[in-house]
This record gives structure tokens, C-alpha cells and sequence, in this order.
């Protein structure tokens, strides 16, 4: 049976940061938003759920991430 994996921390808890959606979400709520946090670092949530998680990374893992959704390594999950 497949573990379930929690990650992240309440969005509520990294007050004073300002949430930006991207410009490619769809009109039905299947959003990802991002802020730069004080410490440097990104925040990631699911704007469905505007207090749920958020993942923390630093900018060198978003610099990795965004590189290889540039490069095509993440399209095998959206077919």
C-alpha cells in the first residue's frame, strides 16, 4: 500500500509574504503560487487551499526546478 507523504508547513505561518499565480494556470483553481520569503528562500502553495501547506526551497533547488521544467524533464507527468 502507498504511504501517504505530507510536507510543507501552514501557509499561514509565512505571514507578510506576497503570493503570486502564475500567469499559465487554468480559470478552474488548478493553480500553483509562489513568494520569495525574507530568508532568500521560495514558498510553493496550491491556491485551492490558500492556508494548507506550503514547501519551502531554497533558490538553488527553484533555479533546478525551473531549468528542468525548461528542459523538458517533468513532461512525462502531464501527459
Amino acid at each position: 500500500m502507498a504511504q501517504l507523504v505530507r510536507n510543507g508547513i501552514p501557509a499561514a505561518r509565512l505571514g507578510g509574504v506576497t503570493w503570486r499565480k502564475s500567469t499559465r494556470s487554468g480559470q478552474l483553481g488548478c493553480c500553483v503560487e509562489a513568494a520569495a520569503l525574507a530568508t532568500g528562500g521560495v514558498a510553493i502553495r496550491n491556491s485551492r487551499y490558500p492556508s494548507g501547506p506550503a514547501l519551502v526551497f531554497t533558490r538553488d533547488e527553484m533555479a533546478a526546478f525551473v531549468t528542468g521544467a525548461k528542459e523538458g524533464e517533468f513532461d512525462e507527468f502531464v501527459r
